[in-house]
């Protein structure tokens, strides 16, 4: 049944993945240059610039390159780029690792943070501890994510000189190294999603606090961690995931504009050449991919879902 269930969804994504690659392929296309000329040059001809359309399928009409780009994709085929003259798919994947590493490192830091405090805010709820997490939230809900790290590299390299500025350094050659190549893009791209999970958390835990089986476990004696974790977050957990499943697609498109302060060679990286470079299949094959990580995320999340609460098991399966 679980397997029926994940082919539903699958399936539900095909309509998505489409409009997706209608809206990649026309913003590639009306954002203006000629990725030929780029290629050619400024000393190329108008023959050799035409002559390279040809070959790249550019003077074909915009209809049929997406429909050439379409049936491509339907063979796993992201495009090939003649700039860079290499296939899209390997080049994408050859910077996937340091975009994720920096995502899920965000994502782990996020919920070792904001998951204590928004328990602690429930439990101290309209006290000096609740106003303070309150109060830590909202400043970090203001702070874009890049100007995070521009004030951490002020504070933990220029000053401290505690971290790496810049770069990154992949587990095999060093796995220390690359821990603390993280840490500052880690915490820049978690300040964002600290404030969001932790004020779902205190608002879910509020309303299981309030209810009856945590009045029962009160008459009981139950320690009040045990009513906290054991009670009260079990069952307010859901509201926490569907955050937690958000803030991951969020998490790596943050990561993607970290990036460019922190010069990790990952997604933003390519993203950013190949605007510059009018590189129309990389663009595409990007929007393409960062779609999919956010329909497998929600994929997971849903499955989730169901193996916590098992009423929504029954419903679904």
């Amino acid at each position: 049944m679980m397997l029926k269930y994940m082919a539903k969804r699958l399936v539900s994504a095909i309509p998505v993945m489409l409009i997706v690659g209608i809206i990649a392929f026309a913003l590639a296309h009306i954002s203006g240059g000629d990725p030929a000329r780029v290629i050619a040059g400024d000393g190329a001809t108008d023959a050799q610039v035409e002559a390279l359309r040809q070959q790249m399928g550019l003077n074909a009409s915009l209809p049929d390159q997406l429909w050439s780009w379409f049936v491509d994709l339907l063979h796993g085929n992201l495009g090939y780029s003649y700039i860079l003259n290499e296939p899209v798919t390997p080049t994408i994947l050859a910077h996937v690792f340091p975009t994720l590493s920096v995502a899920v490192f965000g994502e782990l830091l996020s919920l070792a943070v904001a998951i204590p405090l928004g328990v602690l805010a429930a439990d101290k709820q309209g006290r000096f501890a609740d106003k303070a997490v309150l109060a830590f939230a909202t400043l970090t809900t203001s702070l874009p994510s890049f100007l995070a790290g521009l004030l951490l590299m002020i504070i933990f390299v220029l000053q401290a000189k505690l971290l790496p500025a810049s770069g990154f350094i992949y587990p095999a050659d060093s796995f220390g190294g690359y821990i603390l190549h993280l840490v500052l893009p880690g915490i820049s791209v978690a300040t964002l999603q600290i404030a969001i999970i932790s004020r779902m958390t205190r608002s879910s835990m509020i309303d299981a606090l309030d209810s009856d089986y945590i009045r029962t476990a009160k008459a009981k004696g139950m320690s009040r961690p045990i009513q906290l974790w054991r009670h009260a977050f079990k069952n307010s957990s859901i509201s926490v995931l569907t955050v937690v499943g958000q803030s991951f697609g969020e998490l790596i498109a943050g990561a993607i504009v970290v990036e460019t302060v922190f010069n990790v060679p990952g997604i933003g990286q390519l993203v950013v050449n190949s605007i510059l470079r009018r590189d129309y299949q990389m663009i595409q094959g990007i929007m393409i991919f960062v779609a999919m990580v956010f329909i497998v995320v929600n994929l997971i999340t849903d499955i989730l879902y169901a193996v916590i609460d098992p009423r929504i098991r029954e419903r679904s399966f």
